[in-house]
């Protein structure tokens, strides 16, 4: 089994939860309360993953991404996103340099600038 399987399926789960009761689904009640709930989460599972990394606690850190990574996925359902569209993205930067990636995106910021 892949981890694109593991988050394919947890992404699904995700989904089926938008309209569940928000009394009986954590993810449910992230949705009730709305997107910035959901982005505020987010952020606080971002600095609990530095703080964890500055620990230097690798345990602590799988745990915390993971709690990134989740409420990431609740975000990406709240915009009909899903897991897949982010491994698009990555694979699509796969075999660029980071720096190739940089510069590209400094383009493409331009052009949308000069529309």
């Amino acid at each position: 089994m892949s981890g694109n399987d593991t988050l394919a399926r947890l992404g699904e789960v995700i989904e089926s939860r938008k309209g569940a009761d928000p009394d009986s689904s954590y993810v449910a009640r992230l949705f009730h309360k709305g997107t910035d709930a959901i982005l505020k989460k987010i952020g606080e599972e971002a600095t609990e993953t530095v703080m964890a990394a500055k620990d230097g606690d690798r345990s602590k850190i799988v745990y915390e991404v993971a709690d990134l990574w989740f409420h990431s996925l609740v975000a990406l359902a709240a915009f009909d996103l899903k897991p897949a569209d982010v491994l698009a993205e990555l694979e699509r930067r796969e075999g660029l340099s980071g720096l190739e990636e940089f510069a590209l995106r400094k383009v493409k910021q331009r052009e949308h600038q000069g529309d």
